[in-house]
Order: C-alpha cells, then structure tokens, then sequence
C-alpha cells in the first residue's frame, strides 16, 4: 500500500513541489484540508480531503478540521505494537507517514495595527498545534515538517536513504515541531496576558565559538518565526560573528537609529561610541567619526547609515575593523572591502526597528523594562539661563544628547559640528566622567557642547567644563541643586537646556 501523507498547511511556501515529488517520485497518497487540499487539486495533483476521508465535515466556520481519531490514530500509532496495529485494522486507519503542518499566522496578525482580540483569537491555531505535537512525539515511526526550509532537505533523505527518512532527521525535525509549537503558545500567552506573566523563547540559530570570554559557552537565538533584526541581516564577508560582535553591533544599531535625515556614522567599542558623527556624505560621516577617536576605532564595530559607497570602502580598508554595518554596499565598495577579507560586512536593510522590551537576566529570575526609545523633543526642553541658544547651537545640543543616550553610565559627551569630541562613560562618580570627557577633547573643547545623561548633584562639573571651553550643556535636571547649576552657568555666560529625561544606561 502507498504511504500516506497529511499536508495542512496556511504557509504555502513551496508545498506543490513537495506534493509533486512525494506523489511522482515517492508513490505517496495524499490528504488534505481546507485552502491546501485545494491548492493541491488546482495543481493538478491528486489528493483526498481529509472530511473525505474522516467521514466528518469540517464544521464550526473552519475551527474542526482535523480533530479526528482517523488523523490522529493514524499519526500516534507505534507500528512496533500489535494492539496500536489491531485498532487502526478495526476502525479503517491508514498510518501516516508524513506530517506537513504550519499554523495560522498569529504574530503576524497581532502586528497589524488596528486588530482587534476576536480577530486575533480566530488566528489561534487549534488542529495544526494538535497534529505538530502528536507526530512530533511519535517521531519514532513518522516524520513531521512544519517550516518550508525542511522540503528540500526531507526528500534528500528520502533519496539517499531508499525512500526513508532517517531517525536522525525525524528526531531532529520533531525538536522543531516543539519547538514551534512553544514559540506560537509563547506568543498567545504574551498577547494576552496581563504583566503578572512574561515569557521568553527563540529558536537557536547558530552555536557561536564562546560568549564575552572563551570558558563561557554561547548560542545565538532568534525570537519570533519570521526573522528580524541581526537574525534578517546579510553577511557579505569575513569570519563568523562572535557573542561581543552581536552586542556591539546592537550597541551600534541603537545609536545609528537616533539619525535617520542626515548621514551618521559611529564607531563602537565595548557598547560605547568612541566616535560618531554626521556629515553631508556617508564617507565625511565616517572621517569625522573616525578622526574623534582613531586610537580607540581600531577592531571597532562600524554602523553607517546609508548604503557603503566606494569612497566610504576606501576609508574603511585603512584600518583593522571587526564588523561594518549598513543598509547596503554597492558593487565597487564590496570589492574594495574584499581586500580586507576578515573584516565582516553586513547589510541590514532596517537598522531603525528595535526590541521593544530589554531583559536581564538575575538569581532566581528576570527583569523586564520597556526599551529607551524615547524620541527627543526639543520643543519640551526647558532653557534655564541667560544666554538662549541659537538654532546651531540647539541641533549640535540634540545631536550630543542623542549620543549620551547610548553611553555607559555615569555619561558625558562632548561634542562640536555634529561630531563627539570626548566621551566619559562607566565611571563611578559624574565628575570622573566629566575630566574623562574634556582630557580626550582636549584643545577642541573651546566653544564645544556638553551633554549629561543625568543631573548635576553639584555645580563643579559645570565649572570645570566653563573653565576647559564649553559653551553649551545639555542635561534631564531634577537635582535639589539645579539653581546652584544654573547659577554657575549664568555668572560663567554658559547656555544650559534641561530636557527633563533621564538616559540611565546599566
């Protein structure tokens, strides 16, 4: 008797010619339900309802299909038990061999704006779950594929291996059905509960060689089943990326998405910027990114944020990089970096799109906070002293307040023509970070810009940036001593803006 293969699929993805090759080169029969079934006969193909073949219709608009003890005695039954091979002979159950099943697309629904529960409820899976689990826990005697990256590798096995896919590759394919079927129940439960429960899962997309140092092992996850983020990036060159790339190129990604209208380049090290910078092309960007700290750029991590032109690959060949970033890279400039074959190119289209929670893990359990995505508004900002800042002086104080975002705290960023100059991050104390800062300025400090990620406690800071050349601070307030602050400010002729945010970065 031909084998039996049961394909219900919403993913369409390249099920006819999986059901083409199982029926004209593997002998298969096929059943089906709903839009797949028909899918399947427009082809061309033969294939048998499963309410044909069950005897019971589909009912209730669609939401029993499946739930039937002909597919699901057919699916659990153990060939190796002659009481599980005596009920399917008593009650006309074929055994199923093979279990093509993907579910409803539930994340992409909630996605959408404007959806509401009933719409997302009516996307909750009940069958295709059902079956996923059932021929996942009988892998033993059938396989299952629920992603459509499978197909292929699937009927290799089957060619290679006299019609049979081996143990192997069902064990593994059923991890994936599990693993599917966890992920799509971590979605529901996320959309609908309340913030008594939180739940995390991915799917492992590559062991990496170790984590932030060599005796810490690492695997690399990628949430949700459509990928997003690092995990839709292209790597064009160089070596595998490491655990602290990846850090470091999110680090890079959240500063670059602060500057979408004019060319932005940044240099990252160990999640800090050590030069970033705009500019009226993307490789003058890069310079003066670059030039703000050239010791500390070398073996950083790039992100740009506009597609790498040849200029801009010159400029990136001439010192030793781990990682570069940015929506794309024309033909020259990937030859151009080809010379530099180590260095990892990446392109990822959206650099803007972020997580929206950040998690830590601690003992005995996790942290969830929303993620700073907060967008500055300088209509918002309080101006406290004398002098009123001019319009240059207003954008060169959000480019610096847009940086400090993203630097260690205690941060102080000093910045002039929309380039950082001195960056204090980590330290323990804010006046640290303040001396850190205008050292690394040094000379350029005159007439530069300050930013603060948080308050004054104490007007020294202000005093010492007047006396080192700063002209301009930026910082959120909130401190008992503002008026000590503001105070030193007017009697030294200083601008000070409080923004009235904070940007704690742990």
């Amino acid at each position: 008797m031909a084998r039996l293969a049961l394909l219900s699929v919403s993913n369409k993805t390249g099920i006819i010619d999986l059901a083409r090759s199982l029926v004209e080169e593997f002998d298969f029969d096929l059943i089906s339900s709903g839009g797949t079934a028909q899918a399947l006969k427009d082809a061309g193909l033969p294939v048998t309802k499963v309410a044909d073949y069950t005897g019971s219709p589909e009912i209730l608009g669609g939401r029993v299909k499946t739930l039937h003890p002909r597919i699901h005695g057919g699916i659990l039954a153990r060939r190796d038990v002659p009481e599980d091979i005596t009920d399917l002979e008593n009650n006309q159950i074929r055994p199923i061999d093979l279990v093509v099943v993907n579910l409803y697309p539930f994340e992409e629904t909630i996605a959408k704006p404007g959806v509401t529960l009933s719409q997302a409820v009516e996307q909750i899976d009940i069958g295709g779950p059902a079956m996923l689990r059932a021929s996942s826990k009988n892998f033993a005697h059938l396989a299952v594929l629920c992603d459509p990256a499978q197909y292929d590798e699937y009927l290799q096995e089957l060619r290679q291996n006299n019609g049979v896919a081996s143990l192997e590759f069902r064990q593994k394919a059923a991890l994936k059905g599990f693993s599917h079927t966890a992920s799509y129940d971590r979605a529901i439960a996320s959309y609908l509960a309340d913030a008594e429960q939180y739940t995390l899962s991915g799917t492992q997309l590559q062991s990496l060689r170790y984590g932030e140092n060599p005796h810490q092992p690492a695997t690399w996850y990628q949430t949700g089943t459509t990928p997003t983020g690092w995990a839709a990036a292209t790597k064009l060159q160089g070596k595998e990326l490491s655990y602290n790339n990846l850090v470091d190129l999110e680090a890079a990604r959240r500063i670059i998405a602060e500057f979408t209208d004019t060319p932005a380049a940044t240099i990252i090290k160990h999640t800090n910027p050590c030069g970033t910078a705009l500019g009226s092309t993307i490789s003058e960007a890069y310079q003066k990114a670059f030039n703000a700290d050239s010791t500390s750029a070398f073996g950083g991590i790039v992100a740009l944020n506009r597609p790498i032109d040849a200029a801009t690959a010159s400029e990136l060949t001439k010192t030793f990089l781990e990682c570069v970033v940015a929506p794309s890279c024309d033909a020259e400039a990937q030859e151009i970096l080809a010379k530099k074959s180590n260095v990892r190119i990446l392109t990822l289209a959206d650099l803007s799109s972020g997580p929206k929670d950040t998690v830590k893990a601690i003992a005995g359990g996790f942290l969830v906070q929303a993620a700073d995505d907060i967008i500055a508004d300088t209509s918002q900002w309080q101006i406290v002293t004398e002098r009123q800042p001019t319009d240059s002086e207003l954008a060169e104080l959000l480019f610096a307040w847009k940086v400090c975002k993203h630097v260690k705290s205690n941060a102080i960023v000093v910045t002039s023509d929309r380039t950082t100059l001195g960056v204090g991050a980590g330290q323990m104390n804010r006046v640290g970070s303040v001396k850190i800062a205008l050292e690394q300025a040094g000379e350029k400090t005159k007439g530069a810009t300050l930013a603060s990620d948080g308050f004054f406690p104490f007007d020294d800071s202000v005093k010492t940036a007047a006396a080192a050349g700063i002209t301009a601070i930026v910082q959120p307030g909130g401190s008992l001593r503002d008026k000590d602050s503001i105070k030193a400010a007017n009697e030294l002729g200083l601008l000070m803006v409080l923004t009235g945010v904070r940007h704690f970065l742990h």
